[in-house]
């Protein structure tokens, strides 16, 4: 119960007794009707328990302790009898209305941090206790807040004949309302009058508040009467649900009673359709909002889709509908059974605890779980590196799957809406003009699909799967009770279930035979089903890669490439896919490819290549699912190379013939090829949105080319000599007019690598821009290369020693990114140079910024600008990605190219990387002659093609171990320098 009282010794002979319960009453510190007894009272025994004073000890801090238990003893968070104390030999003496409030604000704030430490230590210890923490957090506000607005009331506005008028209640809305404060949550408060505001109602508001605000506190406030919030909640559904949360703090209890009355009488209870439907749809629009996905990897834990927010519309819905003021309602109500109650009570304790160490660790009301704190929360909650995964990566999959929970139960609790007519059942498939009669074990329910007997259902276990299948088949959606019945008997798959002939048909068949496979694998996904049914997929299931390159966990990563496969061959991404269209529209083994899909990435998650493992474990699955030994063969083969097309042609020199070459000799034939190709689409695609782009598109699209050609007419249609004559003849043709002496002069300058690395087009700028060169002169051309995505700069110059090294500063100081380069030295002594850059968006670099890079690259060709103390203030790693870490590793290969030495450095990229690491080839006597450059999110594989001064290859092994040792010095370096403030 909620009491009030003074002190039994008010400082300087103040009132005791009776007096200073009636002037405490008189001050509206609490409602007559809980006045508490003129007489001395002993105290409860709750209250001696919970170290608090007796009511009629208590004249500046009133609030009780709630129900439930906080998270450490309450003394030792805020000794309500010594702050009262403070307040009130502080206060005796002073008279002047700052200095009241200065002292207030210095003994609030004391009180405050010293409370807020404690909770702080005390969830350390407890890092995953987050409801008896927000319960704290809670009480501790109330403590602050009600002594604010009683030094208001009876020190800076005394007032000892109130009127009726003058007794409002101050009432706790919103989250504060519930009892849910993380540590820098907004307080909101509403003050409640019984008729307009007066001034002094006014003015005590004002004081509260300017105190409040002077402790650095988030106030949300609103003076209203009871009228004023029954018309506005009529208005605002927000304005709504804050009141249905109302919770009384301090002042006229029977005014806030009345609150409460009338709004479930009049508002609430004639509303209750119009409000779900309200707050469904502001739920589908914060989904959106959000990206509309569950495993976005840096997840909106408030807001996003799975996040505190959907279980808190399931309770603001409940208690609209029911009144219920706690969710293990539902379970009495019939919503909700123990076992999905304990999931639904397992996942907000989970996210708030999450929301509650994000607060701490940021200082402010942060709901964007980044991933610069990811790693910081997990360690704080506990979790450990294990099984070759760090231990952010256990956190965020424990945190996906508390989202996937949020999910069913949101399905559960909204067929039970149905069910009642609360709520709208869903319209038909949209696509479905006429819908297809179910099967007789089903029925249709509120436009779901429903089964029948469910005891029958169960009977056989394969209908686990049928379900599935039907729902496709029909375009019905599947009624929740039945998905429910289904995850409550995931244990009837078996080993006899998974080996079944009708179960493998049934499953295979999801994937060929109705053109959208995602939808039924989403819902068996997040329903375990798919685990149930291949248990080596369990693993993967809402696995967090933690890297900024995959924006999607392993399983959802899965399902999207699945989905991109059968956009594919809908016949949707013929434009923007035409090479994996043709393949699909001339046929390949579907089965192979979509099992090879399904398990590309199953390995991931172990100390092991994921690659490598993956392929055993195809091993096993493909002939499970009654593939042939040729077919499983091919999956475990593309399985375990499935990243080996997207490695050649983003790490290796295409226009070199021996990659075009050695890249055949691994595929073998074009089945393997066109299979390949496919599922390095998909894969790409399924990274997440902005990943594919032309650039990546147009390598593919070569490297396909070329080693069809390869594999079909042989490797000799890539010789060198044949491509150099093809070259030749294409910029002949091209340059018709000019004189046949030009003709021969340019065509003869160069050496064979030259007309093997370039495009025509690229041959022609620079027999243009080389024409009648002068020994001093730089030459620059830039123009747009829309089929790359990217900005074609191209340069020539009198060769000198560290060319492509000054070009790569001098780029990188203009914010340029470059994907790809090539530098050749003409037999006459000219450098050609041609680099592909892109903005730091992976967008095309702006034309209206090329000015200011030709600028930047002739001065740093004349001195004037030293990359190397430029670049210093720009490199830097920006913080969010600093938690990523990023082993290098430098690799040396004399096979892979006839006439290069192949360095390949993968180490964590920044904007100064590739200028260091040119530095340091250069200065230590290597000619580089192509660059490669691939990134993924903060990683970055950059391949050189290099020769030393003499033209050779490198083979000393003293040499090659002593240029990897500088090259990780100028790693280290940069990285160090890169990480400083």
């Amino acid at each position: 119960m909620r009491t009030g009282g003074a002190s039994d010794a008010v400082a300087d002979g103040g009132a005791t007794g009776a007096e200073a319960t009636d002037e405490a009453v008189d001050h509206g510190l609490t409602d007559g009707a809980q006045a508490a007894s003129a007489a001395p009272q002993k105290p409860s025994e709750q209250q001696a328990e919970q170290h608090l004073p007796p009511p009629e000890a208590r004249i500046y801090v009133q609030p009780p302790l709630p129900d439930d238990p906080l998270i450490c003893d309450p003394l030792h968070i805020c000794d309500i009898e010594a702050l009262d104390n403070a307040l009130l030999a502080g206060l005796a003496d002073l008279d002047d209305a700052r200095d009241i409030r200065a002292f207030t604000v210095q003994t609030l704030l004391a009180a405050l941090k010293q409370g807020n430490a404690v909770l702080k230590s005390a969830l350390a210890a407890a890092p995953r206790d987050a409801r008896s923490f927000v319960r704290a957090q809670t009480w501790l506000t109330d403590v602050v807040v009600t002594a604010a607005l009683n030094v208001a009331q009876r020190n800076l506005h005394p007032n000892h004949a109130l009127t009726e008028g003058q007794r409002m209640a101050v009432v706790a809305v919103g989250g504060y309302g519930r009892a849910e404060m993380a540590p820098c949550s907004d307080i909101d408060l509403l003050f409640l009058t019984p008729y307009k505001v007066t001034g002094w109602v006014e003015s005590v508001i004002e004081s509260t508040l300017y105190i409040l605000w002077d402790l650095k506190l988030k106030i949300g406030h609103s003076s209203r009467t009871i009228d004023d919030c029954l018309r506005l909640g009529r208005e605002d559904y927000t304005i709504r649900t804050s009141l249905m949360e109302q919770r009384f703090l301090t002042g006229n209890e029977l005014l806030a009673q009345e609150l409460k009355t009338r709004l479930w009488k009049e508002l609430f209870a004639d509303t209750v359709p119009e409000f779900v439907e309200a707050k469904l749809n502001e739920r589908d629009a914060r989904h959106r909002k959000q990206g509309g996905q569950r495993y976005m990897l840096e997840p909106n834990i408030k807001e996003g889709k799975g996040g505190l927010r959907d279980l808190q519309t399931l309770y603001w819905i409940a208690k609209y509908i029911y009144g219920v003021d706690k969710a293990i309602e539902l379970v009495d109500e019939g919503y909700f059974t123990e076992a999905e109650y304990t999931s639904f009570r397992a996942a907000e304790t989970f996210v708030w605890a999450v929301r509650c160490h994000m607060h701490h660790l940021t200082g402010r009301a942060t709901d964007q779980l980044t991933f610069d704190i990811q790693p910081e929360v997990a360690e704080r909650m506990q979790f450990l590196d294990h099984g070759g995964r760090r231990a952010v990566e256990h956190f965020m999959q424990a945190y996906f799957r508390h989202a996937t929970q949020v999910g069913e139960l949101t399905r559960v609790f909204l067929a039970g809406l149905e069910a009642r007519h609360v709520k709208k059942a869903p319209g038909l498939f949209r696509l479905l003009r006429r819908r297809k009669k179910v099967k007789a074990d089903y029925r249709v329910d509120m436009n779901r699909l429903s089964i029948v007997d469910p005891e029958a259902f169960l009977a056989d276990p394969v209908n686990m799967l049928r379900i599935f299948e039907e729902g496709l088949r029909t375009g019905l959606l599947i009624h929740p009770d039945a998905l429910r019945l289904v995850a409550a008997n995931l244990d009837r798959f078996d080993g006899e279930v998974r080996e079944d002939a009708e179960a493998v048909k049934i499953f295979l068949g999801m994937l060929l035979k109705h053109g959208n496979p995602e939808r039924a694998l989403r819902r068996m996904n997040e329903l375990g089903v798919l685990s149930a049914f291949i248990p080596e997929f369990e693993p993967i299931v809402a696995m967090m890669q933690f890297n900024v390159y995959h924006h999607y966990t392993v399983d959802e990563h899965t399902i999207q490439c699945i989905s991109t496969l059968a956009q594919i061959e809908r016949g949707e991404l013929v434009e923007e896919l035409p090479i994996a269209s043709g393949i699909l529209e001339k046929g390949v083994n579907r089965k192979v490819l979509y099992v090879a899909l399904l398990l590309h990435d199953i390995g991931k998650g172990r100390p092991e290549d994921h690659s490598v493992l993956g392929a055993q474990i195809a091993r096993r699955v493909a002939p499970r699912l009654r593939l042939n030994g040729k077919e499983s063969e091919t999956v475990e083969w593309l399985v375990r190379h499935h990243l080996l097309m997207s490695d050649v042609a983003q790490k290796r020199d295409i226009g070199d013939p021996r990659t075009v070459r050695d890249f055949a000799k691994a595929v073998k034939s074009k089945e393997r090829l066109d299979l390949l190709t496919v599922l390095t689409v998909c894969d790409i695609r399924g990274v997440g949105p902005g990943t594919w782009n032309n650039w990546k598109a147009m390598l593919l699209r070569q490297l396909y080319s070329d080693t069809a050609t390869a594999l079909e007419k042989g490797v000799e249609a890539l010789s060198r000599s044949h491509r150099e004559d093809e070259a030749k003849r294409a910029l002949r043709e091209a340059l018709a007019d000019w004189p046949r002496t030009d003709l021969r002069k340019e065509t003869s300058r160069h050496y064979g690598p030259y007309w093997q690395g370039l495009p025509t087009e690229t041959h022609i700028i620079f027999a243009q821009m080389l024409r009648d060169l002068g020994d001093d002169e730089i030459r620059v051309d830039m123009h747009l290369d829309e089929g790359r995505d990217a900005t074609r700069a191209a340069f020539v110059l009198a060769d000198h020693p560290g060319i492509f090294s000054r070009l790569a500063g001098a780029l990188a100081l203009v914010g340029a990114n470059i994907v790809d380069a090539r530098t050749y030295t003409s037999k006459d002594g000219y450098a050609t140079a041609v680099f592909w850059v892109q903005d730091a968006e992976g967008h095309p670099y702006e034309a209206e910024r090329l000015p200011r890079m030709r600028k930047m690259i002739a001065r740093t060709f004349a001195g004037d600008i030293v990359a190397t103390e430029a670049l210093k203030s720009r490199d830097k790693v920006k913080k969010r990605e600093r938690q990523f870490r990023v082993p290098t590793n430098i690799a040396f290969d004399n096979e892979g190219s006839e006439i290069y030495t192949i360095i390949e450095v993968d180490t964590r990229d920044r904007p100064g990387l590739l200028y260091d690491l040119t530095r340091t080839l250069s200065a230590n006597g290597i000619y580089i002659a192509s660059a490669v450059i691939a990134t993924y999110g903060v990683q970055v594989v950059d391949t050189f093609y290099v020769k030393d001064m003499f033209g050779l290859k490198l083979h000393s092994k003293t040499r090659l171990e002593t240029l990897e040792r500088k090259l990780r010095e100028a790693i280290d370096a940069g990285a160090k320098r890169a990480s400083e403030e």
